[in-house]
């Protein structure tokens, strides 16, 4: 399988601390690799330095170019997209005004087919389309994170990448967010999903890395990982009951 990403020895430091030590992960074409780990491990921090929001050491080779200082504006425009945790909406804007917000690179660059990439969002959304002249900041979480992930893919990326996608979310939300991630990879579109709800994420993930302390310290098919004892005991044991209501 291709690679469409391939992280090596990412560091990252907030003065003398090192918040993230040699990391290194790949995500093939047409996959779900998600990194797991408690609060502070680094998870965040990882995808802000391969986008290029936070400075680093290291390499990034996205689509076969390689990046030693990635730069998020050059990355955005050659197919990789962010959906933080905050989600940064524009909440004074309708949820169409935000939509069409995230073709902007397209639009630039003389690409004028987002309306067919907005059905397909839509078609993916239908709760989007319903609320098309809805201001972005009168919807419920969930929809908020649908909106989102919808903007990201309004750029037509090569790879999303999800940060905490279920964070403050309802388990039907949760689930429901969870059936639209393996919806977007049976469409062809590459994810990289941090999240600490391991349990969900392992489920839908096709390969698994284990950040702990800023450093991968497992990582295998994700399958594999959901079985492994190590994990089970420390990310998949407390809360386990709630956690499968969340995966299934």
């Amino acid at each position: 399988m291709r690679n469409i990403l391939e992280v090596s020895d990412l560091c990252v430091s907030y003065g003398k601390v090192e918040a993230l030590s040699n990391a290194s992960i790949k995500v093939g074409e047409g996959q779900i690799v998600t990194v797991i780990g408690p609060n502070g491990a680094g998870k965040t921090t990882m995808l802000s330095a391969i986008i290029g929001l936070l400075g680093s050491r290291g390499t990034v080779n996205f689509d076969g170019r390689l990046e030693t200082t990635p730069d998020v504006e050059h990355l955005v425009a050659c197919g990789m997209s962010l959906v933080p945790e905050k989600r940064e909406l524009f909440g004074e804007m309708s949820v169409e005004d935000n939509l069409e917000l995230g073709a902007f690179h397209r639009y630039r660059n003389g690409d004028r087919r987002y309306r067919e990439t907005m059905a397909e969002v839509y078609e993916i959304f239908p709760r989007l389309k319903e609320r098309r002249t809805q201001m972005a900041g009168t919807l419920s979480g969930g929809e908020r994170q649908m909106l989102a992930v919808g903007r990201a893919l309004m750029a037509k990326p090569k790879l999303l990448m999800l940060d905490e996608p279920s964070l403050g979310l309802a388990p039907l939300i949760t689930r429901e967010i969870f059936r639209i991630i393996a919806e977007l990879r049976r469409r062809g579109v590459s994810i990289l999903l941090v999240e600490q709800n391991a349990r969900a994420a392992l489920a839908v993930a096709d390969y698994a890395y284990v950040l702990e302390t800023g450093a991968v310290a497992m990582e295998g098919p994700a399958a594999a990982l959901r079985d492994d004892p190590r994990v089970i005991d420390t990310y998949l044991g407390l809360g386990g009951k709630h956690q499968d209501m969340l995966a299934a």
